[in-house]
């Protein structure tokens, strides 16, 4: 056995708590999260059932952990997990899962499966058992501060631009602001106007804020690939930087795994409570909506409808605040079925996105999310996450669908009523 190898059993081994022994004893092999996973109604296949993407951890848990198991290696009769297991099961921990959590809805006893192959992936990340590309974006985020390689120059570069196109200043390391917004690597380089959307949007309504030059960037590819080092580490440069700067909260934008990283994660990853609050960007606008800061002039009579993302909706919680801001921007906003917290999934989250081998799978996988938008019958998708947004438009350009894939952020920014107060 290699080096690697015995590290990554070493960390898997220390994974399995008395939670995840809970959920390996209480799972009754109903098959229910097999029906709630896009990758297997698909596919049809058992091998993308949910629970059976654990089945190294939980051949080790078995082993360890159970009187049969014990008494069974005790006698040589139950094998040990092998690198065999980790390079069989790789491609089903890390292409065939984004970590959507829907499975986790629908278990009858309770179990988190989500939470167990976050889990797991910590010891194929250890052992090395994981996408390259996956291991890549890691590095770039660790060494140059963004998964995609983007610099504070090259967001210096964008917001020239936004202030170019907007007229308005985009303030950076301003000392004692009320917030501090951050970005994704995407949001810079595939849509950077959203934060033109968000520079008028704060100028109207009078919001105090900033950028940080040292910690921008909201993408959490620790969290991803399974790398608790990592992750606390990009935690702690946002973290740091927010109180060196002495905001009151931070921002975490239309990004559906940042906001889960940030918000719910990131004090367990650095062991300590922060001195500022963690808002998305929906629950502010929400917010500004509520106290008469943000005024919008009209509607749109294009029929439009809402993609939930996994991580702010199901697993974040943030329901209402976007069909509250669509509703008040839209004439015609219809739910597709299964919306809000049982939405289906993109299909690229938990990093399959940045997996080039998943591709395949991955468009195979998007058939459901475009019968969800077939049944709904409506032409134009609203949702608030860059990675949603690239996926739904190659799922869409794939299956050569006249659909529109537009930022909820950006739509409440086309219809701002003018004339806000300087920021």
């Amino acid at each position: 056995m290699s080096e690697p190898f015995d590290q990554g059993v070493q960390v898997l081994r220390q994974q399995i708590d008395a939670g995840i022994s809970a959920y390996f004893s209480s799972c009754v092999h109903c098959g229910l999260c097999a029906e709630a996973c896009l990758f297997y109604t698909e596919t049809d296949n058992p091998r993308y059932t949910p629970i059976h993407k654990l089945e190294p951890m939980k051949k080790l848990w078995r082993r360890e952990h159970t009187f049969w198991g014990k008494l069974g290696a005790l006698l040589g009769l139950s094998e040990p997990l092998t690198e065999a297991d980790f390079s069989e099961w790789e491609t089903l921990v890390y292409d065939s899962c984004t970590l959507c959590g829907r499975c986790s809805m629908v278990c009858p006893v309770g179990n988190d499966i989500t939470d167990m192959i976050r889990k797991q992936r910590e010891g194929f990340s250890a052992a090395g058992y994981a996408p390259e590309g996956m291991k890549e974006a890691t590095r770039r985020a660790l060494e140059i501060g963004s998964p995609m390689g983007v610099t504070y120059a090259t967001l210096k570069a964008a917001l020239a631009h936004v202030e170019k196109d907007t007229g308005l200043n985009v303030p950076v390391d301003r000392q004692g602001a009320d917030y501090m917004t951050l970005f994704s690597s995407m949001e810079v380089v595939n849509f950077p106007e959203y934060i033109a959307a968000i520079t008028r949007i704060f100028h109207a309504a009078g919001v105090s804020w900033t950028i940080s030059s040292e910690a921008f960037e909201a993408t959490n590819s620790g969290i991803q690939i399974g790398n608790k080092d990592a992750a606390a580490e990009l935690v702690n440069r946002v973290v740091t930087a927010a109180e060196k700067l002495g905001v009151k909260s931070v921002i975490s934008p239309e990004c559906g795994h940042a906001y889960m990283a940030i918000r719910w994660e990131g004090p367990n990853l650095i062991d300590r409570a922060y001195p500022f609050e963690v808002v998305h960007i929906l629950e502010l606008l929400d917010q500004l909506k509520a106290e008469g800061r943000l005024r919008l002039a009209s509607k749109e009579n294009t029929p439009m409808t809402l993609h939930d993302p996994c991580q702010i909706v199901r697993r974040g919680g943030v329901i209402q605040p976007p069909r509250e801001l669509l509703n008040s921007v839209a004439e015609h906003f219809i739910e597709m079925k299964d919306h809000g917290v049982m939405n289906w999934c993109c299909g690229g989250g938990g990093g399959v996105s940045a997996n080039e081998r998943a591709e395949p799978l991955r468009l195979q996988a998007f058939n459901r999310k475009k019968q969800q938008l077939d049944e709904s019958g409506v032409d134009t998708m609203v949702t608030a996450c860059a990675n949603c947004r690239i996926i739904l438009e190659e799922g869409i350009e794939h299956n050569e669908m006249d659909t529109a894939v537009i930022s909820l952020t950006e739509l409440i920014a086309d219809h701002l009523l003018e004339g806000g107060k300087e920021n």
